[in-house]
């Protein structure tokens, strides 16, 4: 089967499955995952393996407008509203699920300390997508849909962050004698102001020149033609294209007094592209690497969500966050799958002693995250009364 034949059975067969498993309660995202693991290679096999050797650009692309799309939510309006308790409600839900996901790994990894940190950080990651997803076809409203945006934004720049700075250390473990610690976590701290500064300048530039885009429709193609100059630039200058194009939204939506026409406009094409991000990923999942991970993926699993659920509860208690958002907000960020994959993969390719280790473990949590993870976010936001019936 060729790339275009497989491109239209996914998007036939998602409209198809989302519209059936909708009436039995599940998001679309978790139909989507559900479809590429049963068209995949370890199940029906019915999409070859160019199409799946397509799916970095369809990722790259997805995380790209993702990204650019959690960026809008951060106008000056939503951080005066939120902007205080979600940043220090992200602090706590990102350390805590790095601080218990480190000790059980800790033990889990007979003490190998570069393995843990590693995998800690890696699971600070969110997944944007996901909850995007879900708040957007449930079109959830209020304060915990607010909120949740906003840290599954930041909190993401945390991770990154967070990330950086473990590569870093871990590297400098495994190859002391490589450049110092110091060297190498200041590199990495270079590469994080540069991409948030990067995204900055593209996104003033994408409000200083709108006034040539008429027309809807021109509109659309100038967002798009950014949106891509900023994921193009961050592969160039091996930048984070979350990061740029994050920081890109923000500051559309801030310097342009009509910057949520960007976001409105860029909803036109972004639920096709999330349906094959989705589907190719669940394709790509291998399923005999599951039976590797074992008692590590597991503590990991379990690790992460108490992390969560405790920071969480902790962070709404020192903002004085209200009683829907301490009981209901670690719910929704549960799912992980894209970031996560893409850290993963980062240590395989830069750290192969850590990467041959973790990367089966991020892709057979992935695999319970993204499915439960939707259904989670979901519960929250229908028992916080966000979600119309």
């Amino acid at each position: 089967m060729n790339e275009i034949l497989g491109f239209s059975l996914i998007l036939l067969l998602g409209f198809v499955v989302q519209k059936v498993l909708k009436k039995l309660g599940l998001p679309a995202v978790t139909a989507y995952l559900i479809l590429g693991i049963a068209i995949g290679p370890y199940a029906l096999n019915l999409i070859g393996p160019k199409l799946l050797g397509a799916s970095g650009l369809v990722s790259e692309i997805a995380l790209g407008v993702i990204a650019f799309s959690i960026g809008g939510n951060f106008s000056r309006i939503n951080l005066k509203r939120i902007g205080k308790s979600v940043l220090v409600i992200s602090i706590f839900e990102v350390f805590f699920a790095f601080l218990f996901v480190l000790i059980v790994s800790f033990f889990l990894f007979h003490k190998h300390l570069y393995l843990c940190l590693l995998l800690g950080s890696v699971a600070a990651a969110t997944a944007p997508a996901a909850t995007v997803m879900i708040i957007r076809e449930y079109r959830a409203k209020g304060i915990l849909t607010n909120t949740l945006l906003g840290i599954v934004a930041i909190d993401d720049a945390w991770g990154l962050i967070l990330f950086a700075i473990c590569f870093a250390i871990a590297k400098s473990l495994v190859y002391p004698e490589n450049i110092s610690l110091l060297q190498t976590t200041g590199i990495a701290f270079l590469k994080i102001v540069i991409a948030l500064l990067l995204g900055g300048i593209l996104g003033w530039f994408l409000s200083f020149l709108s006034k040539l885009a008429k027309t809807r429709d021109e509109l659309l193609i100038y967002t798009l033609g950014f949106i891509f100059l900023g994921i193009g630039l961050s592969k160039s200058f091996d930048l984070s294209v979350l990061l740029v194009n994050m920081s890109m939204g923000v500051a559309a939506i801030n310097f342009s007094r009509v910057g949520k026409r960007f976001f409105d406009t860029i909803e036109m094409v972004d639920n096709p592209l999330f349906l094959l991000f989705f589907v190719i990923s669940g394709a790509n999942l291998e399923i005999p690497a599951l039976r590797t991970v074992g008692l590590i993926s597991i503590g990991y699993l379990i690790a992460r969500i108490i992390g969560k659920f405790g920071g969480c509860f902790i962070g709404s208690y020192v903002v004085h966050a209200s009683k829907k958002i301490k009981k209901y907000l670690g719910f929704g960020l549960v799912p992980q799958a894209g970031v996560a994959l893409g850290m993963a993969l980062y240590i395989k390719t830069y750290l192969p002693e850590a990467g041959n280790i973790i990367l089966p473990v991020i892709i057979g949590s992935t695999v319970i995250y993204e499915i439960f993870g939707p259904l989670c976010t979901k519960f929250a936001l229908v028992k916080a009364g966000e979600i119309a019936r």
